[in-house]
């Protein structure tokens, strides 16, 4: 039996979606990618995973917050870590948070992992998570 944790990582850079997949399984994690929202949340429907990492930024600029709406109001979405992968401050200068819970009810993300992904500080937010949880 497989005892990973299943992550669904939506991108639509391909470029990035295989870089950050291998970068999550290279920290024991099982990753399912999909490149766009629609297919994102097919294969999260599908697949129901255990975490989900959604780019903000994919077809349309706020593809990602759509997403994750979909998601946290989803019965199983609303008991899993969804994090919004982003450069957008950087891109734009605009800033935002998901320190704090009134953010993170506006955004419907747990949390910001900010491009390029680091590693270590994806796998502390995602275990931070799951330690809050129990």
């Amino acid at each position: 039996m497989n005892n990973k944790k299943k992550i669904l990582l939506v991108d639509d850079d391909l470029d990035l979606l295989e870089q950050n997949k291998l970068l999550i399984e290279s920290k024991g994690y099982e990753v399912i990618t999909a490149n766009s929202g629609r297919e994102g949340f097919e294969t999260f429907k599908k697949t129901k995973p255990d975490a989900c990492v959604i780019d903000l930024i994919m077809e349309e600029h706020d593809s990602g917050f759509i997403l994750c709406y979909r998601i946290k109001n989803d019965e199983h979405g609303k008991n899993i870590p969804v994090f919004i992968l982003t450069s957008a401050t950087y891109d734009t200068g605009f800033k935002f948070g998901a320190s704090t819970s009134e953010e993170r009810e506006w955004i419907k993300a747990d949390a910001l992992i900010h491009k390029p992904v680091i590693i270590e500080e994806f796998v502390q937010k995602l275990e931070a998570f799951y330690e809050m949880k129990k």
